[in-house]
């Protein structure tokens, strides 16, 4: 009867199961690689699985006692791990190409379970000791049929992207299989103790045993942080690849870490010392105590940090960060460390920021277009109910009307040009004289622009003005004359304007029986604009003085003569 002794099954069931896990998270590497690399994986992942299923077969056979002293052919030996690495990694290598069929599966999955039967009887065999060993033939059938079924279904677990619960139960299942096979191959082991003493050779088997298997739990562990540390280089690759920092904050302490794209983001080289002092030299000072004040908060509480802070600016460009982080607890459920990505958010914000002022205008050009809309509405309403009051007939009020609405547009016109901030006054005035004789029409004075509100309600005023000149004054007789003069005078607001109208040359002037719409829209606008407008119905010609204050207005820059040196429009 074969005896095993129970701690050395529970060890040898740690190494298949940790085997195990450590050849299907290097085999999930794979996935992530291509050409060389993959290549690299593919075999770590085969070794590991080859290499733990040898040491498990050693370490369960250090418990066991034939009754006899025991030492290990070395050769022997050795070609057992090879077998079970090179069956290990033919499968595996089979399995891991991306159109491989369920069949190909299934051959791989046999040939791995042939392997690692010859892995066994091999091993066996390097065993050396005075008992005779036998088999029996059923219980040898039955560990190749567990070798074969655990083997495929190895390739079938290493082949599927599941969930770390997934994997965990994977490798347990597998690892279980591993050591049934061994110990169902053990159980038809037959023992037929021979006469004698047996010299003992080889090395001990303790010694063998404990080599190979703390050997292999480095190999294990080691691979199994390799894979880890691959898994975040390819975390970092991808952050940097977009444009992302990386940084972890060790609890208590706040020892920070800082990536070379973050160090980058905060203005600093990727070799440079990057630490709690160079993070706050490189904020804000204005930003400092809120930074204190979030990550306090996000680690007593145990919730996110998502903040934007504002650099030292370099020169005059200013520069913001987005940092965010979470904590990472310990098993006892207290902050460990924080870890977290820090992004240029500069343009982002400008972005932001333009968008907030192109909202902010398009509002206020809305509301100033009702505005104006309005006003316009009203300005109409009263043109109409004017020249209905003084018209003769229907076609004399359409054709006051309409050139009244002309002025109005023309007007509009100038300030469209102007943005409708301003519009020249030289301007206005030219596209009311110029239709006239140009040595009939002299304007002069500085340069002047206007405010919206003074360009439409002088606009009306100056096209009425030369209308009646037109129809009434000195423009009607060959022999008139209109000079226009404007200037600046002194005022609190920043200076008042003074336009005079004189007209000369054309019939003699009388003062009307009644007050007309040019002499109320004179009077009006004039009142309206906070100014005065003193008309002067003199027999030689009529004469009109329009004061009004001129908010800012802007600075003369000399004569601004509509006919150049001439004075003549």
């Amino acid at each position: 009867m074969v005896h095993h002794h129970p701690v050395f099954l529970f060890l040898s069931m740690v190494v298949a199961v940790f085997g195990s896990w450590t050849a299907l998270d290097l085999f999930r590497r794979v996935r992530s690689h291509i050409g060389r690399t993959r290549l690299i994986w593919l075999g770590a992942a085969a070794v590991a699985m080859g290499a733990s299923i040898w040491s498990m077969h050693f370490v369960a056979m250090l418990g066991f006692d034939p009754g006899s002293p025991v030492s290990y052919d070395l050769p022997l030996t050795f070609l057992s791990l090879s077998l079970a690495i090179g069956a290990t990694c033919g499968a595996f290598f089979a399995a891991a190409h991306e159109r491989a069929k369920k069949r190909s599966l299934l051959v791989s999955g046999l040939a791995m379970g042939i392997g690692i039967c010859l892995m066994h009887y091999v091993g066996m065999a390097a065993l050396s000791t005075a008992v005779s060993l036998g088999h029996d033939i059923r219980l040898v059938g039955l560990s190749f049929v567990i070798a074969v079924l655990a083997s495929t279904a190895a390739l079938f677990a290493a082949r599927r992207e599941r969930s770390l619960r997934w994997r965990g139960a994977a490798a347990v299942i597998l690892g279980a299989a591993i050591v049934g096979m061994h110990y169902t191959a053990m159980a038809g082991l037959k023992l037929t103790h021979a006469g004698g003493a047996h010299s003992v050779h080889g090395a001990p088997p303790f010694v063998l045993a404990a080599v190979v298997a703390g050997g292999t739990i480095l190999v294990l562990a080691l691979a199994l942080l390799a894979s880890l540390y691959d898994q975040r280089l390819n975390v970092l690759a991808a952050l940097e690849a977009g444009g992302v920092g990386y940084w972890e904050l060790a609890l208590p302490r706040k020892t920070l870490h800082v990536s070379s794209k973050g160090k980058e983001i905060l203005g600093r080289s990727a070799d440079e010392p990057f630490g709690e002092a160079e993070l706050l030299n490189a904020l804000e000072p204005a930003e400092h105590d809120r930074r204190t004040r979030l990550l306090d908060h996000a680690i007593n509480n145990h919730v996110e940090l998502d903040a934007e802070y504002r650099l030292r600016p370099v020169g005059n460009a200013a520069r913001w960060i987005n940092v965010r982080g979470r904590v990472v607890n310990d098993a006892a459920g207290r902050p460990r460390r924080m870890v977290g990505v820090v992004l240029d958010v500069t343009e982002r914000r400008e972005a932001f920021t333009a968008l907030a002022e192109s909202d902010r205008r398009q509002r206020l050009l809305i509301d100033e277009l009702n505005h104006r809309v309005k006003n316009t509405l009203a300005t109409v309403q009263s043109i109409a109910r004017q020249t209905a009051k003084t018209a003769e007939s229907i076609e004399d009020f359409s054709q006051l009307f309409e050139a009244r609405l002309l002025a109005l547009s023309n007007t509009h016109n100038v300030l469209t040009r102007g943005s409708w901030e301003s519009a020249s006054l030289r301007e206005i005035l030219e596209q009311e004289l110029h239709p006239y004789d140009q040595q009939r029409v002299v304007a002069r004075g500085p340069a002047v622009r206007l405010p919206a509100r003074h360009a439409l309600a002088l606009g009306m005023v100056l096209h009425e003005m030369t209308t009646n000149a037109a129809k009434y004054g000195a423009l009607s007789a060959e022999s008139g004359q209109v000079e226009v003069d404007w200037k600046m005078l002194e005022g609190s607001q920043g200076g008042d304007l003074e336009i005079t109208w004189r007209e000369t040359g054309g019939p003699t002037v009388q003062p009307p029986k009644r007050r007309g719409f040019g002499s109320r829209l004179v009077q009006g606008s004039a009142a309206e604009l906070g100014g005065r407008a003193e008309v002067e119905y003199a027999p030689e010609g009529l004469r009109m003085r329009l004061t009004m204050p001129l908010p800012d207005p802007e600075p003369a820059s000399g004569l601004d003569v509509l006919a150049g040196r001439s004075g003549r429009v």
